[in-house]
């Protein structure tokens, strides 16, 4: 899973010059939350909805909406844009991506070449249905959460049950919890879900919670 994949290439960008009016106005137009700030090819900042909302006068404001373009009109991206930038390569993988914007509490990172131009976007959106997407989700199937030890060939052991009675596994996660233990969510199409939890207790796999999905 590559971030190049499932990001939203060819961005939409602004300057830094660009009125906070006109701004304001693309991410409307757009449905953005936020704006890569390009200058001579350069990515040199980012701006979001909210650094906008921030220097927008209030609803309960006296001014005048003459007034209120106005002063729009007059501040520039480069006066509200942030500087400091988190991006990631289109080559790294879509769990780079999510740890950084886990680590940095954001909800997008722009995606830059190598001569740190920006290629694309990523979000917590894109990074949620690659969740979804590869968990097999829009596919349905039976899923099921066992216990497990977290130790060396559980894994093989647990597959081995499901090839052993022609089960062909459509995805599969594993958690580590605390003092060795785990947990293992797996999806497959299950003829017989009584068979198969009885051999994988046999292992010593109980299967804890079942349910149908789609």
């Amino acid at each position: 899973m590559f971030v190049s994949n499932h990001m939203t290439p060819n961005p939409v960008t602004i300057t830094s010059g660009t009125n906070i009016a006109d701004a304001a106005h693309v991410m409307r137009k757009n449905k953005f939350r936020r704006l890569p700030v390009v200058d001579d090819g350069k990515l040199v900042g980012i701006i979001t909805d909210r650094d906008l909302r921030e220097v927008s006068p209030s609803a309960a404001t006296s001014l005048s909406i003459y007034e209120i373009n106005y002063l729009l009109a007059k501040m520039k991206v480069k006066d509200v844009m942030k500087k400091e930038l988190v991006t990631v390569r289109a080559d790294a993988t879509v769990e780079e991506a999510a740890l950084l914007m886990y680590n940095n509490k954001i909800g997008g990172i722009i995606v830059v070449d190598e001569a740190g131009a920006p290629v694309g976007i990523i979000t917590e959106t894109d990074i949620f249905k690659c969740f979804v997407d590869v968990m097999g989700l829009p596919q349905g199937k039976t899923r099921i959460t066992l216990d497990m030890a977290d130790k060396v060939g559980a894994v093989h052991e647990i597959t081995a049950v499901f090839a052993d009675l022609g089960i062909n596994i459509g995805s599969m996660i594993s958690h580590s919890l605390v003092e060795g233990k785990a947990e293992m969510v797996i999806r497959a199409d299950i003829p017989d879900i009584a068979v198969l939890s009885a051999r994988l207790q046999e292992k010593g796999y109980p299967v804890r919670h079942v349910v149908q999905i789609g």
